[in-house]
């Protein structure tokens, strides 16, 4: 892990940003459903419907941006510039093209450039979630 998320148990909670592409919302909710107890003391961050859904669907407390396609990815991408995300967990789906291609190819490289976890499937999402909850 980076140095952005401590293992010191005084800590500030995780500030984590989750987007999933509309092929991937059901896959994102069950994965927030298995990481319910940790997810409740992290600052969450999404894209308006995937936050929208967390929110209802499990009660989570969650900022939401503007969806994906109308600028979200770049607002998170913002907040992950300015050290306000400690990471990102953002669902892709490969097979559907994505009108904003150039916005998610942004918020990756933000990442990269700001040394950010980020978890683009699911597998990858589960190893990092249950290494941060075990820290917890």
């Amino acid at each position: 892990m980076t140095d952005t998320i401590s293992d010191t148990p005084s800590a500030p909670p995780p500030r984590i940003a989750l987007i999933a592409h509309d092929h991937k919302k059901d896959t994102m909710v069950e994965l927030a459903r298995e990481y319910l107890g940790f997810l409740q003391g992290c600052t969450l961050v999404a894209t308006g419907t995937t936050g929208g859904r967390l929110h209802d669907q499990l009660g989570l407390t969650v900022q939401r941006m503007l969806s994906g396609p109308l600028g979200g990815d770049l607002q998170i991408g913002a907040k992950l510039a300015q050290g306000e995300i400690d990471l990102v967990v953002f669902l892709r789906d490969p097979m559907t093209p994505q009108p904003h291609e150039p916005d998610i190819n942004a918020l990756v490289r933000a990442c990269d450039v700001h040394d950010v976890p980020c978890a683009t499937n699911l597998s990858t999402a589960r190893l990092v979630l249950a290494r941060l909850s075990e820290r917890r």
